[in-house]
């Protein structure tokens, strides 16, 4: 009978207790780095460091003047100035009816004035919340864990740290986002619109409220009795077509313009309109 190997079985070498502590504490480390990494639900990751706000342009043609519009172009844009953040947290898109309506919920807050007995129209879960006064969205973004991002995050958010015109490029486009149409899309319809961070809906489809109060921009000197604590910042451009009173180009003229990711306006935070909204940031 041949001989049969034995299998023995070999004794295993001993780990040392501290070795298997700093293999866990490692472990643990790495784990919660990467945890740590990933942004929350719905939300893009904004890196810290700086980034161009404001331009320095000029109306030398008084353009705004000829198109009857009361805000000149360029004006509270200027100066151009470096601004440099840290890093922070902001929605991927604006929030939704759906998303506001978990608010109302759960908060028995007041709903936006647009929305009937039963609720917003059937439908539009995924389309923007609109008519929310800037107190409601403040509101909603606490009850969130979040809050409304500042004028100069939003702008960074659009224009990437190289100072785009517009979070898609330099050149106009009004097929990459939400302009001069009849109303509102669910949001995350344009994703080639999206900023060089990926966010969605910069511009185009609603208006979004901004953390802060109208102000000049450092060595702006020229004056203004909007300047103060009087309205909010609001910023993106929304989908409508313009005031009635323009051509077809002028109307393409002025939403060029306005579409700018450098473009200012604001608003009463008392009241609400049709095509105003919002969306979230959160510190990193």
């Amino acid at each position: 009978m041949p001989d049969i190997p034995i299998m023995m079985k070999s004794r295993p070498h001993p780990v040392h207790p501290k070795k298997i502590l700093r293999l866990l504490i490692f472990t643990g480390v790495w784990i919660g780095s990467f945890s740590c990494s990933l942004p929350p639900s719905g939300m893009v990751w904004i890196p810290s460091g700086p980034f161009t706000m404001g331009v320095d342009e000029k109306d030398v043609q008084g353009r705004s003047v000829d198109l009857g519009l009361t805000k000149p172009w360029f004006q509270d844009e200027a100066p151009a100035h470096t601004v440099n953040l840290p890093g922070f947290y902001l929605d991927r898109t604006e929030v939704t009816n759906q998303d506001f309506a978990a608010f109302v919920r759960a908060r028995r807050a007041q709903p936006p004035v647009s929305w009937k007995a039963e609720g917003y129209p059937s439908g539009q879960d995924r389309y923007p919340v609109t008519d929310v006064t800037w107190y409601q969205a403040a509101a909603y973004c606490l009850w969130a864990g979040k809050r409304l991002p500042t004028e100069a995050e939003w702008e960074k958010a659009a224009r990437g740290s190289n100072g785009l015109i517009y979070p898609w490029g330099n050149e106009f486009d009004s097929r990459k986002a939400n302009l001069l149409s009849d109303g509102p899309r669910p949001v995350g319809s344009y994703p080639q619109g999206g900023s060089p961070y990926h966010v969605e809906d910069l511009i185009g489809n609603v208006w979004e409220w901004t953390a802060d109060w109208y102000r000049p921009y450092p060595g702006n000197a020229v004056p203004s009795d909007n300047y103060g604590q009087r309205f909010k910042v609001i910023r993106g451009k929304s989908w409508t077509r313009g005031f009635g009173h323009q051509t077809a180009n002028e109307a393409q003229e002025i939403t060029a313009h306005e579409a700018r990711a450098s473009y200012r306006l604001y608003f009463d935070p008392v009241f609400s309109f049709g095509d105003l909204g919002f969306r979230c940031a959160k510190n990193g």
